[in-house]
């Protein structure tokens, strides 16, 4: 992910670095996102700690494992959503030509 222009590094808490070390601990330094082809859970080591409800909730209960591939994968997913609730926002539903005023 690119930091650059983003607040997010400032909002994470000042134990920060402590609870990701824990949540790693927790979930054994490896990835727990399941696959989709087998359903079984990934083998890759956990690189990354991930909220799984996006926001600025730091609770335990709230944080995953990742490894850089599915981290990566979840972000680019939430922050195209994202991109299309502001562009909706933004632009006023369109009209279809035919119809009638």
């Amino acid at each position: 992910m690119s930091w650059h222009g983003s607040d997010r590094r400032s909002r994470l808490p000042a134990d920060w670095q402590v609870r990701r070390l824990s949540v790693l601990k927790r979930d054994g330094f490896q990835c727990v996102a399941v696959l989709r082809d087998t359903g079984a859970r990934c083998t890759a080591p956990a690189t990354d700690v991930d909220h799984i409800v996006p926001d600025d909730d730091h609770a335990p209960a709230n944080l995953q494992a990742l490894c850089r591939w599915h981290h990566a994968r979840k972000s680019s997913v939430e922050g195209a959503a994202a991109r299309r609730r502001w562009v909706s926002k933004r632009r006023p539903e369109a009209r279809h030509p035919g119809e009638l005023a």
